[in-house]
């Protein structure tokens, strides 16, 4: 026997939730509680902690069947963006460090099979990465433990898991 509880109904549902009060609860940009994955963004660095952080992510997009968004966020407020010549030099070190970054996931992922897409990006990088989950509509934004403050979370996987409209995973 089936129960069906009738939008207003005193049932399981809280009211807002059966009646889909938007006025209170402004709809999210993904699915709340919808069956499986639809994307995955991951945050990569070139730290053994973002490389660890996409392998478990490719591996739940391989058994979701989801699409993984690797992102390398630019951090650009650094000391060597305050000059000409610096953005000149940091910039050029981003570019190098992106390729050697897109190279890397290439020879691990191409023996796995799902579909996945590389970002780089500019700005603070917690906000960056929810941006680009906000862009791909994504369900999960996973991230590496950083090892630096005595193996605690790191400044972005902390800003992450207060300020994110969606769930997060820290990887260690």
């Amino acid at each position: 026997m089936s129960h069906r509880a009738e939008p207003g109904a005193s049932g399981n549902y809280h009211p807002s939730v059966a009646e889909g009060d938007s006025k209170e609860h402004p709809e999210p940009s993904f699915e709340i509680g919808k069956d499986g994955l639809g994307g995955i963004v991951v945050g990569l660095d070139g730290s053994p902690a973002s490389f660890h952080a996409a392998a478990w992510a490719a591996g739940l997009a391989r058994r979701e069947r989801a699409r993984l968004v690797l992102v390398y966020v630019e951090a650009v407020g650094g000391v060597a963006y305050w000059s000409p010549m610096g953005v000149a030099v940091a910039s050029e070190a981003a570019e190098g460090l992106v390729e050697d970054l897109k190279q890397e996931i290439v020879n691990h992922l191409k023996w796995v099979d799902i579909d996945w897409d590389f970002v780089h990006h500019r700005g603070d990088p917690a906000v960056g990465l929810e941006q680009v989950a906000e862009q791909y509509r994504a369900d999960l934004i996973v991230v590496g433990r950083s090892r630096r403050r005595g193996g605690l979370l790191g400044t972005v996987p902390a800003t992450l898991v207060v300020e994110a409209v969606r769930p997060v995973v820290v990887v260690p």
